[in-house]
């Protein structure tokens, strides 16, 4: 499929729903777990995703879009989100989230980018050369990506309970 910003946007708005319907209300026993040591909990995805709404995607594209030459990324600490949400709670978490995504998806549709736009470039720090193109997509499934990873770690709480039919649940073993 290739990125259209319609098609992105209709992710990128329901993912905050779509968090807070899978984990608002949930007790910390679900919502603190992880997979082991530098794992995220589904507590530290949606930290991980605030920090990525403030010095991530929108960020990272206003440096692609701004005139001048420079237009390199600083570096993305992956592990913010244990300083950042430090004390905070799960439902003060998704409220932050649908606020700064809101925010920044109005920002997304009001630049109204065109063909050209979407091919410029920036420099990640790891990556090289990327488009602004490619960018927006990875929002779109960064987004996924860690659905499908909140999605496994609550899985993996029953990996035990479950008994024999963990044969029928690949889920468990990823």
């Amino acid at each position: 499929m290739d990125y259209r910003i319609d098609d992105a946007v209709a992710v990128l708005e329901r993912t905050p729903a779509t968090f807070r319907a899978l984990l608002g209300g949930l007790p910390e026993v679900w919502t603190t777990a992880n997979e082991g040591a530098d794992t995220f909990s589904a507590f530290d995805n949606v930290g991980h995703l605030i920090h990525g709404e403030r010095t991530d995607w929108i960020p990272r594209a206003r440096i692609i879009l701004a005139p001048g030459v420079n237009r390199t990324f600083e570096p993305y600490d992956r592990f913010a989100q244990v300083r950042e949400s430090e004390g905070k709670t799960l439902a003060t978490l998704l409220d932050e989230f649908a606020a700064l995504r809101a925010e920044n998806v109005a920002v997304l549709r009001g630049w109204r980018l065109t063909a050209a736009q979407l091919a410029l470039t920036g420099e990640h720090p790891a990556l090289g050369t990327v488009t602004l193109r490619q960018l927006l997509s990875t929002w779109v499934a960064h987004d996924l990506g860690h659905l499908a990873q909140t999605a496994r770690v609550l899985a993996k709480q029953y990996r035990d309970a479950v008994g024999p039919w963990r044969a029928y649940l690949p889920v468990m073993d990823r």
